[in-house]
């Protein structure tokens, strides 16, 4: 399985972003998807899940209302659409499947994993 993100990059606060991750290798549409964020000294962090038909969304507290999560299984991609950037989202983020269709919430029950797209927001 190969998770490859990509559309990360550098804004103001206030900007958006939309990360893209692209899945090959097994058949995406039955397993659930997350991005995770890692600040530079922080432990990585769900900030954004999405079970396998969409019936299930989780959102951190702190993107709640500015990211959207999305998934197109025709294309094996899934998305994260990132509004109202703040500072404080400065991270690099990964997106990672677990081996199920429902969502977990830590890092550990995620079997898969890209390489992780910086994104940087300047005040």
């Amino acid at each position: 399985v190969q998770l490859v993100e990509s559309g990360g990059g550098s804004v103001q606060a206030g900007g958006s972003l939309r990360l893209s991750c692209a899945a090959s290798g097994r058949t995406f549409s039955g397993y659930a998807m997350g991005w995770f964020r890692q600040a530079p000294g922080k432990e990585r962090e769900l900030v954004a899940a999405l079970s396998w038909n969409g019936g299930r969304i989780y959102y951190a507290d702190s993107v709640k209302g500015r990211f959207t999560i999305s998934r197109d299984n025709a294309k094996n991609t899934v998305f994260l659409q990132m509004n109202s950037l703040k500072p404080e989202d400065t991270a690099v983020y990964y997106c990672a499947a677990p081996e199920s269709g429902d969502i977990f919430y830590t890092a550990a029950n995620y079997a898969y994993w890209g390489q992780g797209t910086q994104v940087t927001v300047s005040s």
